[in-house]
């Protein structure tokens, strides 16, 4: 499918964040993109640390400040991850869609935070600790495309069609 531009067909990051992990959802979450006809072309399970961080949420801090960024990175290395490239068309969207809004008490019922992640905005600027909110997900093809090359090199991205692919295209 990624040979299929004229369907919008694009790759995209996720990351199951600490929490996703330590909770056992992974596997539930994961359902979920691969029922919506998302295709995982890259998987790996990863410790961050505080460069690699740096170098993934490296306009964080310019965007949002410093005490949202050392929550976030000092979150981040608190337990493994797993990270994954989805691909489909109009992927980047799809998986917003699918996860819901960063803030799960905004998050609709349905969506991966509505559903699992239940810490406020407030909550967390009270405790000072980064929203629990389970995935990251990229914002933006632009982002995407950073992202995937940041987490997965060409060989560790696969070609294949699922079956899902040739009933829906």
């Amino acid at each position: 499918m990624a040979d299929s531009p004229d369907l919008g067909v694009e790759r995209t990051l996720v990351l199951l964040k600490p929490d996703a992990v330590a909770r056992g959802l992974a596997g539930r979450i994961i359902t979920r993109f691969e029922d919506a006809v998302l295709k995982i072309v890259g998987v790996k399970m990863a410790q961050l640390d505080a460069e690699f961080t740096r170098k993934h949420y490296f306009d964080l801090e310019e965007r949002l400040g410093a005490d949202i960024y050392n929550s976030t990175a000092k979150f981040m290395q608190t337990g493994p991850v797993i990270a994954l490239v989805l691909e489909g068309v109009d992927a980047v969207a799809k998986v917003r869609q699918i996860i819901g809004a960063t803030y799960p008490n905004l998050a609709a019922p349905g969506t991966v935070r509505g559903d699992y992640a239940h810490q406020t905005k407030a909550s967390s600027e009270v405790s000072g600790k980064a929203v629990m909110n389970l995935v990251h997900a990229s914002g933006n093809s632009d982002e995407a495309k950073y992202e995937v090359g940041l987490w997965f090199g060409e060989e560790e991205q696969f070609e294949y069609e699922t079956l899902a692919e040739k009933l829906a295209y």
